[in-house]
């Protein structure tokens, strides 16, 4: 059985946000697992990705938090390798503009240029389930505008990783999206839907 009117989203599981990468998610590699088992049982997928120039507002060097990551063209920026990019139906690239943060999917498009949005619409998407990293940034900032865009958001809690610069970030980020209305499920429960 596949989801009817519903995506699977893969939250930047990029190089630089595993093992060995520029700004490495705790066990971010880990998510890797679960997402497979779920691809298949999705008629609609789509992986985003941060797209940073080197001058992003985010780089410590230009006096941002984060140190330079997912930079255009680069290795670091390539989708995880044990995923396999033929099972993503469409790539959607974010804070593509130096000045911009982008955090959540949203405010992404695709290579023609369509927004995360208007995709899902144009599909009839109405639900989303999200996975990826991180938890307490790009996910949270993701399902939050999901939310308000009026998308019932379930979060795969097993296929979500926390970067927690507090410690407990991560499960902060769960409860506010809990308490905003996205569902919490275990990628066990979503494969016995």
């Amino acid at each position: 059985m596949t989801f009817e009117k519903a995506a699977l989203v893969l939250v930047d599981i990029q190089k630089d946000f595993c093992a060995g990468g520029a700004l490495a998610v705790p066990e971010g590699d880990e998510v890797v697992a679960v997402v497979n088992r779920l691809l298949s049982r999705f008629d609609f997928v789509v992986a985003t990705q941060d797209w940073h120039p080197p001058n992003h507002c985010s780089f410590q060097e230009q006096g941002g938090p984060w140190p330079a990551h997912c930079v255009q063209k680069t290795r670091g920026a390539d989708l995880h390798p044990g995923i396999d990019p033929h099972a993503i139906d469409v790539f959607i690239k974010k804070a593509d503009d130096p000045a911009n943060e982008a955090y959540s999917d949203f405010e992404g498009h695709d290579e023609k240029g369509r927004r995360f949005d208007e995709l899902l619409k144009a599909r009839g998407i109405d639900t989303l389930y999200v996975t990826g990293l991180a938890t307490d940034y790009c996910v949270k900032a993701t399902v939050l505008d999901g939310l308000k865009l009026g998308y019932k958001v379930f979060v795969v809690e097993d296929a979500v990783r926390a970067v927690n610069v507090q410690r407990g970030d991560g499960d902060r980020a769960l409860k506010e999206m809990k308490k905003a209305g996205a569902h919490l499920r275990e990628s066990k429960k979503v494969l016995e839907k």
